[in-house]
């Protein structure tokens, strides 16, 4: 009976030992001094083109708005997944309801590490993991562009989760696999038109969100990058747009950029679903920033499909 007391207690304590280690490893990770100190003053001129770069009207606007309808972000978004249901938040400046009392480095932790003002995990169907590779100084810019935006009341419903994906502090540990800012693929020496366009396509555009497969807790496989993936929501396949046979082999940049701005393809067929959203978006870009997206594309490796 002895012998049987200490091992039990032994398990209790490696068990509790485990627990505090976990709990720490677990927790809200901020952004550094460094990074906060390169936020700046912001500007709102170029911070509405991080805006639409970074698709925030996608989402957190109200479903199937247009036009200066777009501005107004005070969610409600449903995106249902196999992990259960995420509903996009109220990100509009009213004070309760909104962000309107966040200060440009709240905006940063949440957008760079995931992370909200009173210190909890956000869920990852927010891409903060494509966000961690912005500069913070394009943050600034994107928190003075929405402080010119309109308030909307009203909270947006809570995400409809079950256990275990209702634990927000494991994400932690989930943070510790998916989350940092290096380059989702290593180019060598980039052209700066090829530079300017991973950046747009890893950070803000957050296209691998979609277009990249992901393994069965939800983490990009980024040795298949942009090779398509499974659509997170319903049925069918989010294509595949690596150079490859099977993704965009035979498009020309011209035929990228122009889908990108008109949303037609080379077959004069047109994009549908949320896509389409991701066209008006990059359709308010300077041109050189739709042609910069293309040389990215067409200078990443090629990969058969993803799905």
């Amino acid at each position: 009976m002895a012998i049987l007391r200490k091992l039990l207690v032994s398990a209790a304590v490696v068990a509790a030992v485990g627990g505090v280690a976990l709990w720490f490893l677990s927790a809200p990770d901020r952004l550094d001094a460094e990074a906060v100190g390169g936020l700046g003053d912001g500007d709102a001129t170029r911070g509405e083109q991080v805006f639409w770069a970074g698709g925030c009207a996608s989402c957190h606007a109200a479903p199937g708005a247009t036009e200066d309808a777009r501005l107004s972000l005070g969610g409600g978004l449903r995106l249902e997944t196999g992990f259960g249901t995420f509903v996009a938040p109220n990100i509009s400046q009213d004070p309760q309801d909104g962000i309107g009392m966040w200060t440009a480095e709240d905006l940063a932790n949440a957008m760079m590490r995931g992370v909200s003002p009173g210190g909890s995990h956000y869920y990852p169907a927010f891409p903060y993991t494509s966000y961690a590779r912005m500069q913070p100084a394009d943050i600034a810019d994107l928190s003075a562009f929405m402080k010119t935006l309109p308030a909307v009341a009203g909270t947006a419903p809570g995400h409809e989760l079950s256990f275990p994906f209702n634990m927000r502090r494991s994400l932690g540990l989930w943070k510790l696999l998916y989350l940092n800012d290096a380059p989702a693929v290593a180019l060598g020496n980039p052209s700066d038109q090829v530079a300017r366009g991973q950046y747009l396509v890893e950070g803000p555009g957050h296209c691998g969100e979609c277009h990249t497969p992901r393994d069965l807790i939800g983490g990009l496989e980024l040795a298949q990058w942009m090779a398509g993936a499974a659509a997170a929501e319903g049925d069918g396949n989010v294509p595949n747009i690596t150079p490859s046979d099977d993704g965009l082999g035979d498009w020309s940049d011209i035929d990228i950029v122009t889908l990108l701005e008109t949303g037609f393809t080379p077959d004069y067929d047109s994009v549908g679903g949320s896509m389409a959203s991701v066209v008006r978006n990059m359709a308010e870009l300077p041109a050189s920033d739709r042609e910069a997206i293309a040389a990215y594309l067409k200078a990443i490796p090629p990969h058969p499909n993803g799905y």
